[in-house]
């Protein structure tokens, strides 16, 4: 098998999208990703500071696997070069995606890799108003989207939240998720890579923050542990604050698992809009291919990097989305809390 190894530096850098455009009270820092600039994060109410011009870090490197098979076997090809067998009662976390979008993974695509491990599709309701903001219509979206024909879906907040410690947390020391979290012994992140209207970006670690708090948990994250109830505290928290709170909640969820979790993030249908959004801007970027890793934050790394080396006419909207959201602040912020590193090795695995 023919592998290409590349070592790569740090770089810097639903519904709530028609709340957000309506009330338009968000305001966000931009800046300008280099391949060897890095960003201070330690003052989230500071604004983001200028460039600065480092030596390459040195320390542990994570491998990251990649395939440019958008298709069955190249999702399964990249689980079994993770090397991690999930075992006991396995979690599949992804998006069911909002009624209305098409970008999500589809069910046809995941199909197989989710029957290998015997999965249960999981995810929580939405903190915002909408089909998938109740149970028992949440799972109707479940039906409709084909995630119930290959697997069953369980929705975990259902009956009720429990609390994950976080101590060390800047802004969050606490992440809500849904009590059917212990039920699962291991976890599958599936996650489909794209644009954020709040996040800049979606991958792994949100789908492991944002995607596995309960409802009441993705407004203590959005409010920056100010509220679990307030909707309206979503728009008035600072933005760095949002994000480093979005790493802390993932670093929850980490510390419970251990190992027992792999990654893997699908770099296809890449719209500057979540799949939260009913009615998502069209890819204006073509699709790149599949990467996985046992650290989220490499693996998000590594697909930031590829979109940026990506046709800059194409990936102009996508990338504009994340600096203007200062977005690759949750990878900075996920790295300093020793969740992981940016700094990784690319190995592609097609032949």
């Amino acid at each position: 098998m023919k592998r290409r190894f590349v070592l790569r530096k740090k770089n810097s850098t639903i519904q709530f999208a028609i709340v957000l455009l309506t009330i338009g009270v968000l305001s966000f820092s931009s800046y300008a990703q280099t391949s060897n600039s890095t960003r201070s994060n330690t003052d989230s109410t500071k604004e983001v500071s200028k460039k600065q011009d480092l030596p390459m870090p040195t320390g542990p490197v994570s491998v990251v696997y990649m395939t440019k098979k958008i298709d069955r076997t190249g999702l399964e090809a990249i689980y079994k070069a993770l090397g991690r067998k999930l075992s006991g009662k396995v979690a599949v976390k992804l998006s069911t995606g909002e009624p209305g979008g098409h970008n999500f993974l589809s069910s046809d695509l995941i199909k197989d890799l989710v029957e290998s491990v015997n999965g249960t599709i999981v995810e929580c309701n939405t903190a915002y108003p909408g089909p998938r903001a109740k149970t028992d219509t949440h799972k109707q979206v479940a039906i409709e989207h084909g995630f119930t024909a290959i697997a069953p879906v369980d929705i975990m907040d259902e009956d009720s939240s429990i609390i994950l410690p976080f101590p060390h947390g800047a802004q969050i020391r606490q992440d809500f998720v849904g009590s059917h979290f212990m039920n699962y012994n291991s976890f599958l992140v599936l996650s489909h890579f794209k644009g954020h209207m709040m996040g800049g970006f979606g991958g792994a670690l949100k789908n492991i923050s944002i995607g596995i708090a309960s409802a009441e948990g993705k407004m203590w994250i959005h409010s920056a542990g100010v509220s679990k109830t307030d909707f309206a505290q979503a728009f008035k928290t600072n933005q760095n604050a949002f994000l480093e709170s979005m790493a802390e909640a993932a670093g929850a969820v980490m510390n419970k698992l251990g190992d027992n979790i792999v990654y893997i993030n699908v770099m296809n249908n890449l719209s500057i809009d979540c799949d939260c959004d009913s009615h998502p801007a069209p890819p204006e970027l073509g699709d790149i291919g599949i990467l996985g890793s046992n650290d989220p934050i490499a693996l998000d790394r590594a697909c930031v990097d590829l979109l940026y080396s990506a046709d800059k006419k194409q990936s102009a909207a996508l990338r504009e989305r994340i600096e203007s959201r200062n977005g690759t602040l949750i990878l900075h912020h996920a790295e300093a809390l020793g969740l992981g590193t940016q700094m990784y090795k690319l190995v592609i695995i097609d032949n």
